[in-house]
């Protein structure tokens, strides 16, 4: 976890978990939306879903986008995350979407769902997780803004329903740059 950052159990309420795509390799020839996973990615995805799974932050739905590396990254978080099968959509409008088109989907989650999870790439989900920050930890949101990296996630409580989601709506309750230790 990274140090300033909550423990994430402190939530009360409905949270969002913003995860970007973890490595992704650059294959010759193939196009952006079927880049695979990097090793290095497969393992910091997986590290992605043990500290979620540590910092009891499991959804109950996921939105992915239905590029390859988000697919691969949410398929190796939740086999480290555990619990069994959790509902996914995959989303058209989050490749490539902005924070408006995010805002868009996660507004239509719906109102019993209390941690929701979306998969997805930057720039959207930097300026995602910047528009929705509220009352967040100064230094926390700093790092956050300047680089979200690979395999990164940020949770937020939110203070809103759903469909009420907007800017500054919620609060950055942890940042977490996930990276498998190779020894």
């Amino acid at each position: 976890m990274t140090p300033g950052t909550g423990s994430g159990h402190e939530q009360s309420g409905i949270r969002l978990v913003l995860l970007r795509h973890a490595k992704s390799a650059t294959p010759q020839g193939v196009e952006d939306h079927e880049r695979p996973l990097a090793p290095q990615g497969r393992d910091d995805a997986a590290e992605a879903g043990r500290l979620l799974r540590e910092m009891d932050c499991a959804p109950d739905l996921v939105i992915c986008s239905p590029s390859l590396r988000t697919r691969e990254t949410w398929a190796h978080a939740a086999a480290s995350l555990g619990g069994g099968e959790l509902p996914v959509t995959f989303d058209d409008r989050v490749y490539e979407a902005g924070p408006d088109e995010l805002m868009t989907v996660l507004r239509e989650v719906p109102p019993d769902a209390v941690t929701a999870l979306l998969v997805g790439h930057n720039p959207g989900i930097e300026e995602l997780a910047a528009a929705l920050s509220g009352d967040a930890d100064p230094d926390s949101l700093a790092w956050m803004t300047e680089k979200f990296p690979t395999a990164a996630f940020a949770v937020f409580a939110v203070d809103t329903s759903w469909s009420a989601l907007g800017p500054g709506t919620a609060r950055l309750v942890s940042f977490v740059v996930a990276r498998a230790s190779h020894d």
